[in-house]
């Protein structure tokens, strides 16, 4: 694909789809008889690229991935950020190579993904992502900040109506408990879907209204999509309101709320009476 972009939202698209296709290849050539050494080395596979490419084209750069060793150890900021040189960084790449290795060793599924996010120091906003993309090879298209997608529209369901009815994203394995209830509270309906970054896309284009998640995830589960969805217009925090915020010592984020705007506050009321 020649030399990459310099512009870090364009950049962090042209990663996506590098490490997408490499994916998409490695699916063609190992098959789906072992599910196990597909996911492992779709992992080693996405991952090993974007790191190489980063070092190449962002050497000054720190990166944090969900396949670098103790990515997931909480540290001490004020003790060991000489360790973990990505606490004193400005800019930070927040990497998920490969988001829901389980639906991507399943033949026919399209519902994973590859996230690249940039955090910086002097970002406006309090999440700190100044670029991002979403890959999601095999339905062939990325989500980036660089062109993010328009708002999405009103499902037509609610325009004819007159009121809206709430499609919320839900993981086909693992939902929250609650979420059951806190749909019937609000009259909306699950539609299951793999990985988080298969499901923040669906807000993102207007699949489904909102994606609640509650159940323990990382930094890099949702970074990048979330810097998509506030490109786009989308509200995107914590399930109690409260700013999302990455490059944080703990890289656990283990709770969030992505939809429109208009149903943020309706929801973050059911999720105050479901969700305690």
């Amino acid at each position: 694909m020649g030399s990459p972009p310099m512009i870090d939202g364009a950049f962090a698209r042209w990663l996506a789809s590098r490490a997408g296709q490499a994916l998409l290849d490695l699916r063609a050539e190992l098959g789906f008889a072992d599910t196990g050494a597909l996911k492992s080395a779709g992992d080693k596979v996405s991952h090993d690229l974007i790191r190489t490419e980063l070092a190449r084209w962002r050497p000054g750069d720190a990166v944090l991935s969900e396949e670098d060793e103790g990515s997931r150890l909480a540290w001490a900021a004020e003790v060991n950020a000489g360790a973990v040189s990505r606490l004193t960084a400005d800019r930070v790449w927040i990497i998920d190579p490969l988001d829901g290795t389980r639906e991507f060793s399943e033949e026919g599924r399209s519902d994973w993904a590859v996230h690249v996010a940039l955090w910086a120091r002097n970002a406006p906003s309090p999440h700190g992502l100044v670029a991002g993309a979403v890959g999601l090879p095999a339905q062939h298209r990325v989500l980036g900040t660089d062109y993010p997608p328009a708002y999405p529209p009103m499902t037509v369901e609610a325009a004819t109506a007159g009121e809206r009815k709430i499609r919320l994203a839900a993981s086909r394995s693992r939902p929250p408990v609650f979420l059951t209830d806190l749909a019937e509270d609000v009259g909306a309906h699950l539609v299951p879907m793999g990985s988080a970054g298969a499901k923040i896309a669906a807000v993102v284009t207007g699949e489904v209204d909102a994606y609640i998640h509650a159940g323990g995830q990382y930094e890099w589960d949702s970074a990048a999509p979330v810097a998509v969805a506030t490109a786009t217009g989308l509200h995107a925090s914590r399930i109690d309101g409260s700013a999302l915020r990455y490059n944080e010592a703990d890289p656990r984020l283990p709770d969030l709320l992505v939809c429109r705007k208009d149903l943020a506050n309706r929801l973050l009321a059911a999720l105050q009476r479901h969700s305690g």
